[in-house]
């Protein structure tokens, strides 16, 4: 069972009591750093974003249900993935919190095998999310870094063009492409113009302001 756990971050909302002592104990016994709430209201209030994390939410609660918190969190553009945990949840709050893009749905009673899946592809998705992340601030940066005429010559390797072409576009010579490719590579840390048009499209350069 250990061997399945990684260590993460849990948040921990439930409204009942033993439910919530019971299971932090045993997650934290297991190597997870939990932090239980008794309501979504006191997780909104205290909780600190933290990242790679998974958010273990039970769906009925007086205050404020599981789903009103992911809606919350969606609008205060928290992205940490949520697993709901319900006890007796109507088909149409499956599908709406599957919708918004909770990862996954734990009946109570629940499997404990199921719990730790759960929670550790939850957190191992977070981390990628987290690494996707910093890799679109690294190459923002890197696109920032060019000169406006290496951002226009970036954008036109990025359609298809070759050097010729490009000299064409901008009115210059092919040599002289030449040395702004080699430039735009060299920042871009691109060893091919696959690997730039990758890096381009997916970080959606595109639609940076310097694009326009």
């Amino acid at each position: 069972m250990n061997s399945m756990t990684k260590a993460g971050h849990i948040y921990l909302i439930d409204d009942d009591e033993s439910m919530r002592v019971s299971l932090s104990r045993m997650l934290r016994e297991l190597g997870y750093l939990v932090e239980d709430y008794s309501s979504a209201a006191t997780f909104l209030q205290k909780s600190i974003p933290i990242a790679p994390a998974v958010i273990l939410l039970d769906m009925q609660m007086p205050d404020m249900t599981g789903l009103d918190l992911q809606e919350k969190l969606l609008s205060l553009g928290r992205k940490t993935p949520i697993v709901f945990v319900s006890g007796q949840s109507h088909p149409h709050q499956i599908v709406q919190g599957l919708k918004k893009g909770a990862l996954d749905f734990l009946f109570k009673p629940f499997n404990l095998e199921e719990l730790l899946k759960a929670v550790a592809d939850a957190i191992a998705f977070d981390g990628c999310q987290l690494k996707r992340v910093s890799m679109d601030v690294e190459t923002t940066r890197e696109y920032e870094s060019l000169t406006p005429r290496e951002r226009e010559v970036c954008i036109w390797l990025v359609k298809g063009l070759l050097n010729k072409d490009i000299a064409v576009k901008l009115g210059t010579t092919d040599a002289t492409i030449k040395v702004h490719k080699a430039r735009v590579m060299d920042k871009m840390h691109a060893d091919s113009v696959q690997v730039l048009v990758k890096k381009f499209l997916e970080s959606d350069l595109e639609h940076h302001p310097l694009s326009s």
